[in-house]
């Protein structure tokens, strides 16, 4: 049987700047067609103007701040129960609360059109910091319809 996915985890070595194993697997979610100089060269300019803007903080804490502020606690999931489809909300797991912030975070850059990849980044990143931005959005609205759907929570067997 085929594979789907890599054991990227077991593979994963500490980005060579700041030896985080979390900068590693954002620099590689942030990579395109396998450039990951390009992509990593990006997010350390991001580093550098989040450097900038607070100057009393470190970048590393700023981002692993930022990637802790977006990481949602619970979410929905679709269960079918008797031909009705509800939306059950269930905790997340640490990994996919990694994953979904980190994927988050990503879309909300993306979705910042005309800005240099790197400008948007750090933009994005200290907005999560102060608990604002897209990402932070998204993560409230996934808040909001797991509170909305709180009646079903008796279905997640």
């Amino acid at each position: 049987m085929v594979k789907k996915f890599t054991a990227s985890r077991k593979q994963l070595k500490p980005d060579t700047r700041f030896g985080s194993l979390l900068i590693s697997k954002f620099v590689n979610c942030l990579m395109y067609d396998g450039k990951k100089s390009v992509a990593s060269g990006a997010f350390y300019r991001a580093m550098e103007i989040v450097q900038k803007q607070l100057p009393n903080e470190d970048p590393l804490n700023v981002f692993v701040t930022a990637v802790d502020n977006v990481k949602p606690a619970i979410e929905v999931r679709s269960k079918r129960v008797g031909g009705a489809t509800y939306q059950v909300p269930t905790p997340v797991s640490s990994r996919r609360q990694q994953a979904l912030s980190i994927r988050w975070l990503l879309e909300a850059v993306r979705g910042r059109k005309g800005r240099p990849v790197d400008k948007s980044l750090a933009e994005e990143l200290l907005a999560a910091f102060r608990r604002e931005g897209a990402a932070m959005n998204k993560r409230e609205n996934v808040h909001r319809m797991a509170d909305a759907n709180k009646a079903f929570s008796h279905f997640a067997w």
